[in-house]
């Protein structure tokens, strides 16, 4: 097709020495065939063209509605009996509904309606609808003779343009009608035949780029994550297995001393599964968790409210990867006592409004320390040790309310370029209302730890939407061009207070 489309022109141009519009000329072929033919030709310099643009108008459909039955200002003007009574403009409502106030702003603006208390009464006996006529023009012609008048329908919202491309061609200074077929390489075989003395061969376009090849890149998320991974194993921390994004309520929420009643366990909250709704049974060790959240123990009174098995049972998505932790610590202790530190770096899911800074799923870096001589002290002891091999050392610590940790710290840090204390993440003590029920034994003390992956990456990326990072609108052009994350560990002046991204 592409070759008799080819000769096709050079037919045309051989007949007539000009092609004023291609479209016009050749009513059964695409532009972009069109286009793509007169490239070719244009190499081999046999024509030469230019492009013609042509703004089209056509009616949306509020024109289309207006063209078939009338301007809704004439079709209020009609609804109108004549004399001083009128209508009532609550009756206009019931009729036209939306249109009625748009009909009568026009009819107001065009003399043709006035207001009597509460009624609207003619003020002319006949009128023209000069918007159903422009609109007509528009429908058969594509344009309109007064530029005024597109722009007024085009205000109203009753007509929307297309541009539709063309081309103007003529001959050029190679110009013939035979084709023949441009060589692109020298083979042996023309060598060989002498062919290659009157071959055409195409010419070489050497200041074009070649394909880039093909290749995988690295998420600016999946950057940032292995930074983290890489702080937590020179501390000493082993890797969590993080792979079940579905989790029973017990180990989301009970087996953390969450009460049943919490607020975080509504459907506005968590994502629940439909289809299987509940998992086949519960650890052996649910009824000491029932008994702790009923009546308390280890210091506590517990919730003083019904626990039940049924509502343990149901599945979930995990809200924080904190469920993952607590099985590791149930897993430690069934064996014989040894300190250990774990972390994660996974995605957990909240079924919470989508905005600049909220996903309804997004990455948790957590760290739990598990240790006889383990407190409070020692927590903030490690966490100045572990942000300031970010290159974050103006730490402050806040106390807050967490279900699972008592005491309970939100950890600042103060932002030089924003001149603010910047919220890093939240920390705490394991509540031993948790850790004995897990199996964990008396003096066991277990600090944890949680910040977000996405904050952090967004500041190194320049990013102002979390949208931008992850989902649908991601840019992909970003996502290769996105320079090697790596934290500043450098502890010079002013750089301590913020990561940097290097290439």
């Amino acid at each position: 097709m592409s070759e008799d489309l080819k000769l096709t022109i050079l037919k045309r141009l051989d007949a007539d020495s000009v092609v004023e519009d291609t479209t016009a000329a050749f009513t059964d072929v695409s532009v972009e065939a069109v286009l793509g033919a007169l490239k070719s030709l244009e190499i081999q310099e046999k024509v030469a063209y230019k492009t013609l643009a042509t703004e089209v108008w056509s009616l949306e459909a509020e024109g289309r509605d207006q063209l078939d039955n009338g301007s809704y200002e004439a079709q209020i003007f009609a609804a109108v009996p004549p004399g001083d009574v009128g209508i009532s403009i609550d009756e206009l409502k019931a009729k036209f509904g939306a249109k009625a106030n748009l009909g009568q702003g026009k009819g107001f603006a065009n003399k043709w309606i006035r207001k009597n208390g509460g009624n609207i009464v003619r003020i002319v006996d006949r009128i023209v609808d000069q918007t159903r006529a422009d609109l007509e023009t528009v429908h058969k012609t594509g344009t309109h003779p007064d530029s005024g008048v597109i722009k007024t329908l085009k205000g109203r919202k009753l007509i929307s343009s297309t541009k539709l491309l063309s081309y103007a061609v003529r001959k050029g200074p190679g110009f013939s009608t035979e084709l023949k077929k441009q060589a692109t390489d020298l083979t042996a075989e023309m060598l060989h035949s002498g062919a290659w003395k009157s071959a055409e061969f195409k010419e070489f376009n050497f200041d074009s780029l070649g394909a880039n090849p093909g290749n995988g890149h690295l998420h600016p998320l999946m950057k940032a994550r292995e930074e983290f991974r890489q702080i937590f194993f020179e501390t000493g921390f082993v890797e969590m297995p993080t792979n079940s994004f579905v989790e029973t309520a017990f180990w989301n929420f009970d087996a953390l001393f969450v009460p049943q009643q919490h607020a975080a366990r509504q459907l506005q909250d968590t994502f629940f599964l439909k289809d299987p709704e509940v998992a086949g049974s519960l650890p052996a060790f649910w009824p000491e968790v029932k008994e702790v959240h009923e009546r308390g123990g280890y210091g506590s009174i517990g919730y003083r409210c019904p626990w039940s098995e049924a509502e343990a049972s149901k599945l979930v998505l995990r809200t924080h990867t904190t469920a993952i932790s607590a099985r590791m610590l149930h897993k430690l202790a069934q064996e014989p006592y040894c300190p250990a530190k774990y972390f994660s770096i996974d995605r957990v899911f909240r079924n919470e409004a989508v905005d600049n800074t909220h996903l309804a799923e997004f990455h948790q870096v957590e760290g739990v320390i598990a240790d006889k001589n383990m407190s409070l002290g020692s927590l903030i002891d490690f966490l100045g040790m572990f942000f300031e091999k970010m290159g974050i050392t103006n730490l402050r610590f806040k106390p807050t309310y967490n279900p699972y940790t008592e005491p309970s710290m939100e950890i600042f840090s103060w932002h030089e370029e924003r001149k603010k204390w910047m919220e890093l993440g939240n920390s705490g003590m394991f509540r031993p209302e948790m850790l004995r029920t897990l199996g964990l034994e008396e003096g066991i003390q277990v600090a944890g730890f949680g910040v977000s992956l996405e904050r952090p990456t967004m500041i190194k990326c320049g990013l102002d939407n979390i949208r931008k990072l992850m989902g649908h609108g991601v840019d992909l052009s970003m996502v290769e061009t996105d320079p090697v994350f790596r934290l500043d560990k450098e502890m010079g002046s002013g750089s301590s207070q913020r990561a940097k991204a290097e290439c």
